[in-house]
């Protein structure tokens, strides 16, 4: 009785969620400003990520009014809406001219944009509590004439510290999820070259998140997972900023190892990088990109340790690169995900190859990390899938002695 209790409710919810997010995305359309914040809870928390964090009623009211004010045909529609218990993932695309107001300092241009984003409400007793949206902000700044047409020549010829982020920027974003096991999707994103690793595993009805890559695969990841059910949680295979990236916008748990959890809520383990190991690349680069790659410090609801179960698999301490690093082992068809147990990448390079131990620069003590790899071999998986760039198959445990053991 208590189970259809609880499937009762979560049923309602649905079904209340589902009216709130149509009525709100409609009330946007009609630019019914009035009645979209209306809508809100006060003190409900609006998300625009990388345009704006602000509450209800009076940031939501000044956010939209600006949009509308400054783009007075702003029209939206609703792609595909999914909805589990209290939260609607909300794909849309949008077009407008740019006509009126001034729209962040900027005249008007008169120019036309489209844009496409997701919007994650979370609706709770009939009013809008949180939504976390994800838009792409390259791509109006190029329809503004803020940035050159991408692969112009005067895009591809900018110089300086600018055009770093600019050029960053634009090769960011993530591949659409491809399944690499029974009930696991990978998505691939992040510069350079989408080798960030993310890991979808069916958990119950949702997904539950393996690592959660860089920041701009927040819109990828969002709709990946809304589209198998909903985001149940995320499971950091450690704390550095290109794992945690997408984790403090999803508004889920984020578990991790005891050992990770002051990193993960601080600084990514940067205190105990040593960027003067890396080549004069890299030292340049590095710490501009993971810069861009993060999402910031991440609450950690809960711990994980060795043996624990999960979502199918089974907790394997793997320390050295992190201290609190974990991977995922599933017996039955002999599945590992490691996230940064081992490289299959040069990481001042961005190149693909064999497996390695990850780079000394990033490791808090590379002799451990050599003992994990090791650690991992014994378990003769039949597939290792690491946090960046391709897996180990075929003979993965002599592939990953090797790595351990070469300098």
């Amino acid at each position: 009785m208590a189970q259809e209790a609880d499937e009762d409710k979560d049923k309602i919810n649905a079904k209340t969620t589902t009216r709130v997010a149509g009525e709100y995305f409609a009330a946007l359309n009609n630019h019914d400003l009035e009645a979209a914040v209306a809508m809100w809870r006060p003190g409900g928390r609006e998300n625009v990520r990388g345009q704006v964090d602000t509450t209800a009623p009076q940031g939501v009211r000044d956010f939209l009014g600006g949009i509308f004010s400054s783009f007075p045909d702003f029209a939206f529609e609703v792609v595909e809406t999914t909805v589990q218990k209290d939260r609607a993932a909300v794909r849309w695309s949008a077009k407008g001219t740019f006509t009126g107001e001034p729209f962040q300092g900027i005249e008007a241009t008169g120019a036309a944009i489209e844009l496409e984003g997701v919007d994650i409400l979370i609706v709770r007793g009939g009013e809008i509590v949180e939504n976390n949206a994800f838009a792409d902000g390259m791509t109006l700044a190029r329809q503004l004439g803020l940035l050159p047409p991408e692969g112009s020549r005067a895009d591809l010829g900018l110089k300086g510290a600018f055009n770093l982020k600019t050029r960053v920027a634009a090769r960011l974003g993530a591949s659409e999820p491809e399944e690499v096991a029974d009930g696991v999707w990978l998505i691939r994103g992040g510069f350079p070259g989408k080798t960030m690793n993310v890991y979808l595993v069916r958990d119950g009805d949702g997904v539950m998140l393996f690592d959660a890559g860089v920041a701009s695969m927040a819109p990828a990841i969002a709709r990946a997972g809304a589209q198998l059910g909903g985001i149940t949680r995320v499971v950091l295979g450690h704390g550095h900023a290109d794992h945690r990236g997408v984790a403090p916008s999803l508004g889920v748990p984020v578990l991790c190892h005891p050992y990770e959890v002051a990193d993960a809520e601080g600084d990514g383990g940067e205190h105990y990088f040593r960027f003067d190991e890396l080549n004069p690349l890299g030292r340049a680069l590095m710490p501009r990109l993971l810069g861009e790659w993060d999402g910031g410090p991440v609450e950690i609801s809960g711990t994980l340790e060795e043996g624990d179960e999960i979502a199918g698999f089974k907790v394997v301490h793997l320390p050295g690169h992190a201290p609190g690093l974990i991977g995922l082992w599933r017996e039955s068809d002999r599945v590992a995900l490691v996230s940064d147990c081992f490289y299959t990448l040069d990481p001042q390079t961005g190149r693909k190859g064999h497996a390695r131990v990850p780079h000394r620069a990033f490791n808090q003590d590379t002799e451990q990390a050599r003992a994990s790899i090791r650690k991992l071999a014994a378990l003769e998986p039949a597939a290792a899938w690491p946090g960046h760039a391709d897996p180990v198959t075929g003979d993965v445990r002599s592939t990953l002695e090797h790595a351990a053991n070469t300098t």
